[in-house]
């Protein structure tokens, strides 16, 4: 009935049918959320009444002949207020009851803005899908060596120049094709202030990303002289893939990153501030005089060490901001990262082992299980990341514990997230066939210890004209690959994008 699974829900026979809404204090703006999906009045003496009561996001829903009563924190209130949603049907509520709390505090999904730029519209309607099924961040990448988002007043340069690309790659890094296309697009402060808004009230938290030290192509075409060789000036990449161009270590560069990093806490109030960190080859910083400089100068063993030591410096002043620095792993050995870091683990579950032991806090996201821009399938897909599949079961079955990890370890596994990566996605409805029903099996996985694959798909099945309605491009439930393609061929080739209703 309920994506994702509770834990623990009993049904009586009957249904309830409501006719108005009541709360106060706290419980009123969660209230008027629910009132919007429901389309039920707001009454001192209404039949469906929210209560504020404890911490945390447990929450209850009891659905009788007499009412319904909505229970829980703030935060837990907005999590019964979708398992409502999602059983109401015919505007009539069976009779459950409901005890419910997650598993995992952290529950993702990622969002490749840089690669090609999205609707704000689109972001919006993104967080309205998501908090259905109960995910509570949306992370944005906002910049990368195609293209930076983010406005920084102080550096208008960025958007106005590493905003826009002359092309892009057709087909997989590496690749010589190119579509002659010119592509662009940025974000205005004002536009991202709304979204942070419009997903704290449905429980989401907007997580920014500003990649360093490497994925700096776009801020470097902007600021060359930010770079290792400051006299190169180089064009905002149109390839894909990991570009050689890093930050320089000169001061100045950091100067240029705190500013930057200062308009983002200002737009932003997330605790966490992911400042990438990964694929960051230190080919020029092997021949860079400002390199070979700050080397000596800091005492570092060589170009490798400048890795671990520029993400340090940057993890310091976001502490020192009140802020938790996240970077994506770099591979098997983390000992680089700086210690205050938490660590997203991409690579190989296995890498997060080391990690913790070393006392970093875990995000996990193993590609072969939460990367959403490889194919569903084998066959009748669009264009996506080769190699590999990524279905709908294997997103299910990704589990962020590894069953092997103590209890010590095992505490510091904060959750997991699905990432989709733009290179091969250019409209809103491309993203949405590719996010979904994918992201309602990595919801389940975040959030119920009880799982069974067959008993998520007869729910989902069940819920086909809920997600049909709040997800009109996703990939179809049950489709022969001929139709499946078409359907893909379609949400990958439109141009154009008009957001839907949303609700306040």
């Amino acid at each position: 009935m309920i994506i994702p699974k509770p834990v623990h829900l009993v049904r009586s026979p009957g249904v309830f049918r409501p006719s108005a809404i009541t709360a106060s204090g706290d419980a009123l703006p969660v209230a008027e959320l629910l009132q919007s999906y429901v389309d039920l009045p707001l009454r001192e003496d209404g039949d469906v009444v929210l209560e504020a009561d404890g911490e945390g996001e447990a929450y209850t829903v009891s659905v009788t002949p007499d009412g319904v009563r909505l229970r829980g924190s703030v935060t837990g209130l907005r999590h019964a207020v979708q398992s409502v949603r999602q059983l109401m049907s015919g505007g009539e509520l069976p009779l459950v009851e409901v005890r419910d709390e997650p598993r995992f505090a952290w529950r993702g999904a990622m969002i490749d803005v840089a690669r090609h730029f999205l609707p704000v519209a689109y972001l919006r309607t993104l967080v309205d899908q998501i908090a259905l099924y109960k995910l509570n961040v949306l992370h944005l990448h906002l910049t990368d060596d195609q293209g930076w988002r983010m406005p920084v007043d102080r550096h208008p340069a960025l958007t106005a120049v590493g905003g826009h690309r002359t092309e892009s790659m057709v087909g997989p890094a590496g690749g010589t094709t190119f579509d002659g296309i010119p592509h662009g697009g940025a974000y205005t402060k004002d536009e991202l202030r709304s979204l942070v808004a419009h997903a704290a009230a449905r429980g989401v938290t907007v997580v920014p990303e500003i990649e360093m030290p490497g994925h700096a192509r776009a801020a470097l075409a902007a600021h060359p002289e930010l770079g290792n060789f400051p006299d190169r000036a180089l064009p905002v990449w149109t390839g894909w893939g990991v570009s050689e161009a890093l930050f320089g270590v000169q001061e100045q560069t950091f100067e240029f990153l705190r500013d930057v990093l200062t308009e983002v806490l200002e737009v932003f109030p997330s605790p966490y501030v992911h400042i990438g960190g990964d694929e960051c080859p230190a080919v020029e910083w092997e021949t860079s005089p400002l390199a070979a400089l700050r080397i000596a100068e800091e005492g570092l063993s060589g170009p490798e060490a400048l890795h671990g030591w520029f993400l340090g410096r940057i993890s310091e002043f976001l502490v020192s901001r009140g802020r938790h620095p996240i970077c994506w792993d770099d591979g098997e050995n983390p000992r680089g990262l700086p210690l205050r870091a938490a660590v997203m683990i991409w690579r190989d579950p296995g890498h997060g082992l080391e990690a913790v032991r070393r006392g970093h806090d875990l995000v996990m996201a193993p590609f072969r299980s939460t990367y959403l821009d490889y194919p569903q399938s084998a066959e009748g897909e669009p264009p996506g990341q080769p190699a590999a599949v990524v279905s709908l079961e294997d997103v299910y079955r990704n589990d962020p514990l590894p069953a092997e990890w103590d209890e010590e370890c095992a505490a510091r596994v904060l959750g997991t997230q699905g990432q989709l990566w733009t290179e091969f996605v250019r409209t809103p409805e491309h993203a949405e066939y590719l996010a979904f029903p994918r992201l309602c099996a990595l919801a389940e996985s975040a959030w119920s210890a009880d799982r069974d694959w067959d008993d998520f798909r007869a729910r989902l099945e069940a819920q086909a004209p809920l997600l049909a309605e709040v997800a009109p491009h996703h990939r179809p439930l049950q489709v022969s690959r001929a139709e499946a393609g078409r359907r893909a061929r379609r949400a990958a080739s439109r141009a154009s994008w008009r957001p839907r209703p949303a609700a306040r």
